[in-house]
C-alpha cells in the first residue's frame, strides 16, 4: 500500500500547503481520505488520475476536508468523462452536506445526474463496514459542535492498518483507532498549546505509549508546529510525501 500526502495543510494555507487529501493506492485500487478545497489542483500536480479513485472517505464537512468534491465531480462529469462507479463515505448527514457543497460551489449542479454510478453512504461510529475492499472502523471525535459530526478512521487494507485521527481534540476513542496501526496519521495543530477541538503534539505524545503505532506521521500543522517540525522526533508530512506501508 502506498500513501501519498496530496495535501496536508490546515484551513488557512499555513506553510503554503494544500488542504487535507491523502491518496492511497492498494492492491484493490485507489481511494482518498478527505478531499479539501484545493485537492483537484494538488492531485493533478502529482499526475494522479481522479478517475482511478473508486472510494472517498470524508472525516467531516469543513471546506478544507470536504470542499474539493464539487471540482472532482464536475471534472468527472464533463471533462474526464468518468464511467466507473464512485463511492463517497462519510458521517451522518452526508447526502445533505453533499448537495449543499455542490450548490454553494456550482448552483444547479446537485440536480445533475452523473453519467456514472454514485453511491453516498453514511458510516456509523462503532460499526465495522466492509466496502470496496476496505474494512473500516469509525469513531466519533470532537472538532466542533453544531456543524458535526466528526470522524476518525481505522482502515484495514492489504493486510495493513491505516489510521487517521481527523481533526480533533484528544478523545479516548483514538486509542483503539490507532492501536498498533502500521501507519497512524495524526493531527498536530499546535506544538504544546492547548486549544479546544484541535490536537497538540504534547498531548498526542502523552498518549502514544498506549496507542503504540508502528509508524506515526504528523499532519494538519499550523505555523507554530511547522516552525518546530525539524526539531521534533516524529515524521512530519509535507505535500507530495509518499510512503509505503
Amino acid at each position: 500500500m502506498q500513501v501519498t500526502f496530496v495535501g496536508c495543510g490546515d484551513a488557512f494555507g499555513s506553510g503554503g500547503r494544500f488542504n487535507t487529501c491523502f491518496h492511497v493506492r492498494s492492491a484493490n485500487g485507489c481511494f482518498l481520505i478527505d478531499c479539501g478545497a484545493s485537492s483537484m489542483i494538488a492531485l493533478k500536480s502529482l499526475d494522479f488520475d481522479p478517475n482511478e479513485i473508486d472510494t472517498i472517505l470524508i472525516t467531516h464537512f469543513h471546506g478544507d476536508h470536504f470542499g474539493g468534491l464539487p471540482y472532482l465531480m464536475l471534472d468527472a462529469q464533463f471533462f474526464s468523462k468518468r464511467r466507473e462507479p464512485l463511492t463517497i463515505l462519510g458521517p451522518e448527514g452526508l447526502e445533505e452536506w453533499f448537495a449543499r457543497v455542490m450548490e454553494a460551489t456550482f448552483p444547479g449542479s446537485s440536480c445533475t445526474v452523473p453519467k456514472f454510478d454514485l453511491n453516498l453512504q453514511e458510516l456509523v461510529p462503532g460499526r465495522l463496514s466492509v466496502i470496496n475492499g476496505l474494512t473500516i472502523t469509525t469513531a466519533r471525535v470532537r472538532h466542533g459542535h453544531a456543524e458535526g459530526p466528526f470522524h476518525a478512521y481505522r482502515i484495514n487494507v492489504d493486510d495493513k492498518i491505516l489510521a487517521y485521527t481527523g481533526d480533533t481534540e484528544w478523545v479516548d476513542e483514538l486509542i483503539e483507532i490507532g492501536r498498533d496501526a502500521d501507519l497512524l496519521i495524526a493531527e498536530a495543530y499546535f506544538f504544546e498549546k492547548k486549544v479546544p477541538l484541535h490536537m497538540d503534539l504534547a498531548t498526542l505524545e502523552s498518549k502514544l505509549p498506549v496507542i503504540s503505532p508502528k509508524r506515526l506521521i504528523l499532519t494538519h500543522m499550523n505555523d507554530d508546529m511547522l516552525s518546530r517540525a525539524n526539531t521534533v522526533s516524529h515524521e512530519c508530512a509535507y505535500d507530495g510525501l509518499s510512503v509505503d506501508i
